[in-house]
């Protein structure tokens, strides 16, 4: 498994999104998910499902520290003492000691990031997470997230697929050594994976469009995802992205739809996006 290193942090560059998965459902995806060879498995509070995909992750018959479990604080829960009681809570539903890594879900417009950062480190300190990051945060916001945070913030967590340019995101994760971990990789509307670049890369190659779209994401240098689906084959097919690889020219032409602008997550309290 390919693996994005940073801030002292292992994270395997593809793993399995959880997002509106739930239930005895949930719980089937993400063991048949573990049993095909994912080790790194993303969830939420907000998603409901901490506690299915515990189950999972806890009886799947793997160490726990060969899986990587990601959590993430909803954005009324940054105060300091409501952001560690949410991870508290967490790891309760989830039924481990700790995370691997906790995410501010989405930056506040009313709770100072001064303090939400100060509560990351608190959970950091208490070995709650091993690491901490954040997600849909701009280049602004993780400049300052970066400067405040004691310990290493290794994920920028944000919406990145070839409809929308995180150009200027992920040249900050570089700059400062975070890696970018892609949600919604392969887009969920308006036709992404009918694209012409997309179709011929799959032709020339032998492999699905979603295989091609998500190998576009992990040639990038730094960058991962974590793909959805409620379908056993579709997260198998998703993991077979290793045994191949894009040309140059493939490369450019799916680079080339960022142009469309499409962005799929964007609600009342998302932050002031960056401009394409």
């Amino acid at each position: 498994m390919m693996m994005l290193e940073a801030g002292g942090a292992s994270i395997p560059a593809l793993g399995l999104g959880t997002w509106t998965l739930s239930g005895r459902r949930c719980t089937e995806l993400v063991a048949g998910a573990l049993a095909a060879g994912y080790r790194h498995v993303d969830t939420a509070a907000a998603y409901d499902n901490e506690a299915a995909v515990g189950e999972a992750v806890r009886h799947c018959g793997l160490p726990r520290e060969q899986i990587h479990v990601t959590t993430k604080v909803w954005h009324t829960d940054l105060a300091p003492r409501d952001l560690v009681r949410s991870v508290e809570n967490s790891l309760r539903r989830l039924g481990l000691d700790h995370v691997d890594l906790a995410l501010v879900h989405w930056p506040s417009r009313d709770v100072p990031l001064a303090h939400t950062i100060a509560a990351m480190n608190q959970v950091a300190d208490r070995g709650l997470a091993r690491h901490i990051g954040v997600s849909n945060f701009t280049v602004a916001l993780l400049d300052q997230a970066v400067a405040l945070s004691e310990h290493p913030i290794v994920c920028n967590q944000v919406e990145y697929h070839p409809y929308l340019s995180q150009d200027r995101v992920l040249a900050a994760c570089r700059r400062h050594g975070v890696a970018l971990v892609s949600y919604c990789p392969l887009g969920r509307a308006g036709g992404l994976l009918a694209e012409p670049a997309i179709a011929a890369a799959a032709r020339a190659h032998g492999r699905s469009p979603a295989q091609v779209v998500l190998r576009w994401h992990l040639q990038q240098p730094g960058v991962g995802a974590i793909p959805r689906s409620s379908s056993p084959a579709r997260i198998r097919e998703n993991l077979d992205v290793f045994g191949f690889a894009l040309t140059g020219a493939e490369m450019a032409a799916i680079d080339a739809l960022k142009a469309r602008g499409q962005r799929i997550c964007d609600f009342a309290f998302s932050p002031d996006w960056d401009p394409a």
